[in-house]
């Protein structure tokens, strides 16, 4: 090929004129971020609706040596998506269920897939696909397969690489991957599905997986208890994972000042309590039997804590609307912290034994630093996944506290560090941590992923520029 003209001519023999966008107003929207940290650029939106589609185009790139950026629903909070150049691969044309094996309870689907198409096609036969975000229905699977995401029940039911058995996938030579195995069971050779799982598009295409479903629940029952700190949360979960067992899904954590700026801002919001408390644990059990009496264990668990001063007060979701209130205050947090002024965010993991330290540490350390700082740390208690977010003093501007950015990716990130834990739980590298990652990674096993990288995506122009940095 001699130049973009030539390019965008065979993409649009590849996928038709009518999905080979290249008019600046119409691209727009692909260029960003949702949160408007990142934009870039790009000569083309291209807009596959197969994946013999994917590959062709894949092709058309690699013979003109130009960059390729896989995109889904653009609802990342790290920037992997953002284009630099290129052509915007989106698979939003890509939305068929190929397969529904209520028997074997997997689905097979496409990568363009909405979240939220998932759910309502498995809850459809009666089955459950238990994955979870406040982003849900614009997430497509392809994305949510490329970060390896997480949600609010991977205590039950872990996160997308544990909830799938096969893939497909373009690789950067335009082959196919057929790796869309229905098998729990298979020790035939290398894991390659997980390998492109939480690749975020630096590996490959994912164009369809095949999914695990689980029973649908006939019994869920929801909590909202209040205690002094995260310390306290902690004891709390402790005691529900040894009542509750498997029916225990969720066990979120937030602090006052989260819940208070969801319910100053969203319309509709209340609070469930007399009196606010210092935190809250966000409690979830269900159940595929139906005669589970899921309220009374849950009661049991809650009374015990009571009794030894680590719950002063809780309430418990009696009806559909009451269990929607009280995940409200949970799902609406992040968008929330807007209203409050610029926030610098934080996704972290450590061992879940070291969660409560983790917070109280963190918290002294930032204030430390910034006194007047407002800590907003909330999450997925029960998995060791907190986001830990940092909101603006109410005397500096927007720029002037994100001017300290750096210095608080320090603070916390080696926190985490030295606690055994990760400095990216469920949201990916992306561009936000690509040049923090050999920091903290293993060297040994951060050079393997350059080699990885380099066998498989020779001439680097798969997502280039994302999780990991240009040697």
């Amino acid at each position: 090929m001699n130049g973009k003209s030539d390019l965008i001519a065979a993409l649009r023999q590849a996928v038709g004129d009518d999905h080979v966008w290249t008019d600046g107003d119409r691209i727009a929207p692909f260029l960003r971020e949702d949160r408007g940290r990142w934009s870039g650029t790009a000569d083309a939106v291209v807009r596959p609706g197969s994946t013999a589609e994917v590959a062709s185009v894949v092709r058309c790139c690699m013979a003109a040596g130009v960059p390729i950026f896989p995109q889904g629903g653009n609802t990342g909070l790290v920037g992997g998506g953002v284009p630099a150049g290129g052509v915007v691969v989106t698979t939003g044309r890509m939305t068929r269920i190929r397969d529904l094996d209520v028997l074997n309870a997997t689905m097979t689907v496409e990568a363009g897939c909405t979240l939220a198409q998932v759910q309502e096609t498995a809850a459809g036969a009666g089955r459950l696909f238990p994955l979870s975000l406040a982003s849900e229905g614009s997430a497509q699977i392809g994305g949510n397969l490329s970060t390896n995401a997480g949600g609010t029940a991977v205590l039950r039911y872990g996160n997308m690489r544990d909830l799938t058995l096969g893939i497909e996938a373009v690789l950067p030579s335009g082959e196919i991957l057929n790796a869309l195995s229905a098998l729990r069971k298979d020790n035939t050779g290398y894991d390659l599905k997980d390998l492109l799982i939480g690749a975020e598009g630096t590996l490959g295409i994912i164009t369809a997986a095949v999914l695990k479903l689980f029973p649908k629940p006939a019994r869920t029952v929801t909590a909202f208890a209040a205690c002094a700190g995260p310390a306290d949360a902690l004891t709390l979960f402790d005691i529900l994972r040894a009542r509750c067992g498997e029916t225990l899904v969720a066990f979120e954590y937030l602090e006052r000042f989260g819940v208070q700026m969801v319910l100053d801002h969203l319309p509709g919001a209340r609070d469930p309590m007399a009196q606010s408390w210092p935190a809250y644990a966000l409690i979830e059990l269900s159940s595929p039997d139906p005669e589970a009496n899921l309220a009374e264990r849950l009661e049991i668990a809650l009374a015990e804590a009571m009794e030894r001063e680590l719950v002063p007060d809780a309430v418990i979701a009696g009806s559909e609307a009451q269990n929607a209130a009280l995940w409200s205050l949970r799902e609406s947090m992040s968008e929330m912290q807007k209203h409050a002024g610029a926030s610098i965010k934080h996704d972290v993991a450590v061992p879940v034994s070291r969660v409560a330290e983790f917070i109280t540490r963190g918290v002294a350390a930032c204030t430390d630093y910034m006194p007047e700082v407002r800590p907003c740390p909330f999450g997925h208690f029960g998995d060791g996944n907190i986001h830990f977010n940092l909101t603006r003093p109410t005397n500096m501007t927007d720029a002037a506290f994100l001017a300290h950015y750096a210095q608080f990716n320090r603070i916390v990130h080696d926190l985490v560090a030295s606690m055994g834990g990760s400095i990216s739980a469920e949201h990916g590298i992306g561009l936000a941590k690509r040049d923090e990652l050999p920091r903290y990674k293993d060297p040994v096993a951060l050079n393997l992923c350059h080699v990885l990288k380099t066998a498989i995506d020779p001439l680097g122009l798969m997502n280039p520029g994302k999780v990991l940095a240009p040697r």
